[in-house]
């Protein structure tokens, strides 16, 4: 029996949302708003009003209403009270970021700590029915090697990642040890349904002017020429956060959506994406023609924060992505890559 049903009227529907002012959360929190949900927003600091006051711009013009709730990731408790009376929680709240010193202290106990802190308040909440938690395509699979290694055509839900660990790709052992830690509390309970969602690389324009998402740090750098040389032979996913956040409302508004869900438009390299920014912006920008040797990033890698294991397991290797879940279970539509690019670029240009 499903224990999650939709209320007609949506202004009586409460959501919890931990990481609402990030990359991705802040879209999702600007869909709820638009929907007319009533969205609390977890935030460290309710006194930093720079973080979230575009969000309460956003509020006043639609249906929705933004409360502010206090919270912290790796304080214990601290998201219990705001999950009573909230019907649902989507769990966003997790580092991205592949500039750190320890990768532990850094990486792995916020994201496993605080997926453990954010689903035992859904524990202690009677009235939680759902939990959407964001997870990655990185919890599908470390390295792009994993795919040749195991003898897969394609990876799909079924998958989880086996290479990484706090040495090799810490942020990827991050996410696929918080969302198992999430499978394991959410198959000891009965009271509420987690559904995951499991993006690849999360391109498009962002709705804070301050944002230090590892995405826009990736188009900066290649847009100021710093692969100029020549681009790695590197395969991702790619889909536009305005998809993603669009995957989290339907995991919420869709009663029988369950399990996890790879979120690509395609899988393309990045002289793929390059080529498709000189499309549009010609030679406006610094942008390379050519892969970069692998051998040379074996001797150069470094440079650019990434280790000779991470070339030799993921350069020249292909990567194939099943979404075939999001778009028949979801009823997900993506925006093509070209569009997503297009805006991103524009929106960084208008920013400066």
């Amino acid at each position: 029996m499903n224990i999650y049903s939709i209320k007609t009227n949506k202004m009586e529907k409460t959501i919890l949302v931990t990481g609402g002012t990030g990359y991705i959360g802040a879209w999702v929190t600007k869909k709820l708003l638009e929907k007319g949900y009533i969205v609390r927003l977890a935030v460290r600091d309710k006194s930093r009003t720079d973080k979230y006051q575009y969000l309460q711009d956003i509020s006043e013009k639609n249906e929705g209403k933004l409360e502010l709730w206090e919270a912290d990731l790796l304080k214990m408790g601290s998201y219990d009270a705001a999950a009573q009376g909230a019907e649902a929680i989507i769990h966003m709240a997790s580092p991205f970021t592949l500039r750190f010193k320890d990768p532990i202290k850094d990486l792995i106990e916020p994201a496993v700590n605080g997926t453990k802190n954010v689903l035992e308040a859904a524990n202690k909440s009677e009235s939680v029915k759902r939990v959407v938690l964001t997870s990655s395509v990185a919890a599908v699979h470390g390295d792009t090697i994993d795919m040749t290694e195991s003898g897969l055509s394609e990876f799909t839900e079924e998958h989880f990642n086996y290479s990484s660990s706090p040495k090799h790709q810490p942020y990827s052992y991050s996410k696929v040890a918080a969302e198992k830690a999430a499978w394991d509390i959410a198959k000891n309970q009965a009271n509420w349904e987690l559904v995951v969602i499991n993006p690849s690389f999360v391109m498009g324009p962002s709705l804070s002017k301050t944002s230090d998402s590892e995405s826009i740090n990736f188009m900066k750098d290649m847009l100021s020429g710093k692969f100029k040389s020549g681009a790695p032979d590197l395969q991702f996913g790619f889909v536009d956060v305005r998809d993603v956040a669009d995957a989290h409302i339907l995991a919420l508004e869709n009663e029988d959506a369950e399990g996890r869900h790879i979120l690509a438009e395609r899988t393309a390299g990045v002289l793929d994406v390059v080529n498709i920014i000189r499309n549009e912006f010609g030679e406006k920008y610094k942008l390379p023609k050519k892969h970069a040797p692998k051998f040379v990033l074996m001797l150069m890698g470094w440079m650019f924060g990434i280790s000779r294991k991470f070339v030799k397991n993921n350069v020249g290797y292909p990567l194939k992505l099943n979404t075939t879940k999001s778009i028949e279970k979801l009823k997900l539509k993506y925006m093509p890559l070209e569009q997503t690019l297009k805006d991103m670029v524009l929106q960084m240009e208008e920013n400066k």
